[in-house]
């Protein structure tokens, strides 16, 4: 491990101090503009990221809460359904990965599997959020066997849909434009997902939480099945893999396993996504019960979100019917609060994002990754020491951490396919899909364990559903929203001190395997 770190690094040095060899580098880019990709393609490629948040936030923010104070699951009881089905998911999701390497289709390996899974992805989601009328062992059932049914069918789907962009285009610049829109696409269905499914549980529910759940969800359901369909019907593959390529699955798993950038980018992710659902998770339970609901009415209120009692006219007469005003007893105010505060994240995130290309471009995918981590690690630690009325100074550290995180979401999915291009120059074989569902798993572990230290924590500080909270169990919800996901993300921080592929490193991958996709092309043409 310390030779390859050693020659890698060597090799990074090489490139920087023979930066001049590659003023070729337009001529190499002319040669792959063929694969530059029009603004509807990457507009509906977008699409599918859309809905992919409309399950994925629905997860980080509210599975939690909903099963221990809709369903009435005890937390613990959350927690270990949550760790327990990751083990299938150890096989299943590299199984998809390595079948999506495979399919062989007029429509390519991966787009078939965007429109196979987008009607079951799309009716079972929203069967998650249905309560049956059956007693407490009959739900914590119907609850393993739902979550375990989304959860392998968003593996059946968001492999495919995540590796899809690393054949769309072989050009690196490209991709990373690609991605900012799919990143664009994902923040828009996290503004959707963010703001709109709280009040409106709470206005289609009528008091009746279950039943507002159910009906919130069937619109969201929806929307997935017609959104995977755009992003089927508007893509292409276009990068195929070396002439002739077939080798079994045990290469793939060699490939993936002694590829150093690959197991640095697993732990990442996984760091990352479980950090993502523990905060998010942890913030629903701290504006329910740690933030005080009258200084959150009086934040909203200077928005104009809360109302005065009576009938509600004009322009509030839409956000009352979307649950988006606070009731004058401030019984929604949490609901509406959080829907603000992750909405704010959502658009300062969005900017981030626009930029995010450009940033990388000038300073490397590593370095913009990495200072970006840094600052949301300080805003994240800086919640801890709100005070329960200290309501505006939570939405500042909102902001900051949404400058911090918004240019670094686009960079993941970009440097795992860059991972991908590492290991076809390295062993001249590509299994882009396989490697992508390895990194999904440790995605889906990260919302798994997640959710479970999540459920574990509140309910280790003594955490009681539907009442007023001891300062213990107060404590334990303030720690998940602050200190605990500030930890992992100091984990990501050391992952990416580790990671190899630099920027000069990354132009001598992409210029090498380009010129060896030329001569394929040439070798196919004379035969």
């Amino acid at each position: 491990m310390e030779v390859e770190a050693s020659a890698l690094q060597r090799d990074e040095m090489e490139v920087e101090a023979l930066a001049s060899t590659y003023s070729d580098q337009e001529g190499t880019q002319m040669a792959i503009n063929d694969q530059r990709l029009p603004a509807r393609e990457k507009v509906g490629y977008a699409m599918g990221d859309i809905a992919t948040n409309f399950f994925f936030q629905s997860m980080i923010l509210y599975q939690t809460r909903f099963y221990t104070d809709t369903v009435g699951l005890s937390a613990v009881a959350v927690g270990t359904m949550f760790l327990v089905l990751r083990l299938a998911d150890a096989v299943f999701d590299p199984a998809i990965g390595a079948l999506a390497d495979r399919t062989r289709t007029r429509w390519g390996n991966f787009r078939p599997w965007v429109l196979w899974t987008a009607v079951p992805f799309g009716v079972v989601f929203w069967l998650v959020y249905v309560t049956p009328n059956v007693g407490p062992s009959g739900k914590l059932i119907y609850a393993y066997l739902t979550y375990t049914l989304v959860m392998m069918l968003y593996s059946a789907n968001n492999t495919p849909y995540s590796a899809l962009m690393g054949v769309m285009t072989a050009d690196a610049s490209e991709r990373s434009s690609l991605a900012s829109y799919r990143f664009v696409g994902a923040l828009i269905g996290q503004f959707i997902i963010q703001a709109l499914p709280l009040p409106l549980v709470a206005k289609l529910g009528g008091g009746d939480s279950a039943r507002g759940w159910a009906m919130t969800m069937a619109i969201f359901g929806a929307l997935i099945i017609v959104l995977n369909l755009i992003t089927f019907a508007s893509t292409r593959e276009r990068v195929q893999p070396p002439p002739g390529e077939r080798h079994p699955l045990s290469d793939d798993l060699k490939d993936v396993l002694t590829c150093r950038p690959w197991l640095v980018m697993f732990v990442l992710t996984l760091s990352v996504f479980t950090m993502l659902v523990v905060r998010g998770s942890s913030s629903n339970y701290f504006f329910a019960y740690y933030l005080d609901q009258q200084s959150v009415r009086a934040l909203l209120a200077t928005v104009g979100l809360a109302g005065l009692g009576g009938e509600a006219t004009g322009w509030k007469a839409s956000l009352d019917a979307l649950g988006l005003l606070v009731k004058p007893d401030s019984s929604n105010a949490a609901a509406v609060g959080l829907s603000l505060f992750f909405v704010v994240g959502s658009l300062v995130q969005i900017a981030g994002i626009i930029v995010s290309k450009p940033l990388a471009d000038r300073f490397g995918k590593k370095a913009v990754f990495a200072a970006g981590v840094a600052v949301t690690t300080v805003a994240t630690m800086g919640v801890f020491f709100v005070g329960p009325s200290s309501v505006g100074l939570l939405f500042w550290l909102g902001v900051m951490w949404a400058v911090g995180w918004g240019p670094t979401v686009p960079l993941l999915w970009v440097m795992i396919a860059d991972v991908a291009d590492y290991s076809e120059w390295k062993t001249s074989r590509r299994a882009t899909g396989f490697m992508f569902a390895g990194i999904l798993f440790a995605l889906k572990a990260g919302l798994s364990l997640g959710g479970a230290l999540s459920a574990w924590i509140i309910d280790a500080y003594g955490y009681v559903p539907n009442a007023v909270q001891t300062e213990r169990a107060l404590l334990g919800i303030r720690l998940g929203a602050s200190v605990y996901p500030a930890l992992m993300l100091g984990v990501v921080l050391v992952c990416l001190a580790s990671y190899p592929i630099g920027k000069a490193f990354g132009l001598r991958i992409q210029k090498e395997l380009t010129e060896r996709r030329r001569a394929y092309a040439a070798t196919e043409a004379q035969s």
